[in-house]
């Protein structure tokens, strides 16, 4: 076992104390006793599925009203759904099936529904997404705007809205790096031998004009978020990097790059890191990954001093799960944390759970909320919890049922 580390101890329900990876120091976990909860089941079409959006996107609005991602014309399609009442409104009207993106490689070039493309702006109620080349917004009463195109020889992925409703990046690939791709090649691989491109691209959203086409060569970029307090500033990714440890995260301030994981004190390029993003505050980026050869952690960068925080997590926490902020130093989690008896589970996350960490002190305390019961058999039924604007509720998408429907658990007994 490589120096630094030491075996964690399990403790069943109590307190278990083990020294992390030897950037940490000594960390100490606490499960808070007490048992799950039942979810409450928000949506419930009788044959749809319904998915939240991903979730660097809340999908709620401000007044309890629900944005989801819903098969129920035979086509995917965002729906409004009034948790209250039941009521159902459509917003959108695809008829053209899924749109070839990152994760949803099997969909249409140029053509369908970008299930991937989607951002909610609550404040407004505009919700942004991608149908073929076009880029578009719907308000929650339905009213569509083609809000510009994006360039041909280009594939998306994820989105993100502006704090302030006012920017909206998109980034695209150059289209070779996913042209035939069924898993048979590694994309990154490809990227880097034919130098291939990808681009930050930022729209105005009340007119339309794109106001940045950053090009990052080299490079493909799936996840952005804008910085909450300046939409100045991007944060962004390499995806499925060689060296994810080292390449994965990536920051872009007003024509400044600046690469945010690093070797040195116990960092590696062979580590994996992933699904970075701010804290709501703008104070933070929080990301999680694991060690080469050694356990889990969830991190912390402070974006302008680049001081990291990283608290390695018990050695056989090893299902897969995300991480999703709530206020500074609260966050939710699909995947890690298990209880006795779930060591056979399979290798994706049983529980999700509530974690407020003490990031100085290197604590981390475990609320296991419910099992979420979800198969993970696909991009679409991952869980992906999210909390509500004021922390007192998680939700999250499972087809625990046998078609996907967003629950609700409540974080506060």
């Amino acid at each position: 076992m490589p120096s630094g580390r030491r075996r964690s101890e399990d403790r069943g329900l109590g307190e278990a104390v083990f020294i992390a990876h030897s950037s940490v120091q000594e960390s100490v976990f606490r499960r808070r006793n007490g048992s799950s909860m039942e979810p409450i089941r928000v949506t419930d079409h009788p044959t749809a599925n319904d998915q939240l959006l991903y979730f660097t996107s809340t999908s709620l609005l401000p007044d309890g009203r629900i944005v989801v991602i819903s098969d129920d014309t035979g086509d995917p399609n965002l729906v409004l759904i009034d948790p209250r009442t039941g009521e159902r409104r459509l917003l959108t009207d695809n008829r053209d099936g899924m749109l070839h993106s990152y994760v949803y490689f099997s969909g249409h070039l140029y053509r369908g529904f970008g299930k991937a493309s989607v951002s909610l702006h609550p404040a407004s109620g505009n919700i942004y997404y991608i149908q073929g080349r076009e880029i578009r917004v719907v308000d929650a009463n339905g009213g569509v705007r083609v809000l510009a195109e994006y360039p041909d020889g280009q594939v998306t992925a994820f989105t993100h809205v502006s704090s302030d409703g006012s920017r909206l990046c998109v980034p695209t690939t150059d289209a070779r790096a996913l042209d035939g791709y069924t898993g048979q090649y590694n994309i990154d691989e490809r990227v880097q031998a034919e130098n291939l491109s990808s681009y930050l691209r930022v729209y105005d959203t009340a007119t339309g004009a794109e106001l940045l086409a950053e090009c990052i060569p080299r490079a493909w970029i799936t996840h952005v978020q804008f910085d909450p307090r300046d939409s100045g500033t991007i944060l962004y990714n390499h995806e499925w990097p060689s060296d994810c440890g080292i390449r994965r995260m990536w920051l872009y301030r007003n024509g400044t790059i600046t690469q945010l994981r690093k070797e040195g004190d116990g960092r590696s390029r062979e580590d994996w890191a992933c699904h970075e993003m701010w804290e709501r505050d703008g104070s933070a980026i929080i990301y999680h990954g694991s060690y080469a050869n050694g356990p889990a952690y969830i991190g912390r960068i402070d974006p302008i001093t680049q001081a990291m925080r990283e608290i390695a997590l018990p050695a056989h926490w090893k299902q897969y799960g995300h991480f999703t902020v709530g206020k500074p130093g609260v966050m939710v989690s699909d995947g890690y944390y298990i209880q006795h008896g779930d060591e056979a589970a399979s290798g994706c996350g049983e529980w999700i759970s509530l974690l407020n960490v003490d990031w100085n002190a290197g604590s981390i305390e475990w609320t296991p909320l419910c099992r979420s019961g979800s198969s993970w058999d696909s991009q679409d039924s991952h869980p992906h919890p999210i909390l509500s604007a004021d922390d007192s509720a998680a939700y999250f998408t499972s087809d625990v049922s046998g078609r996907r429907a967003v629950y609700r658990v409540p974080t506060r007994q």
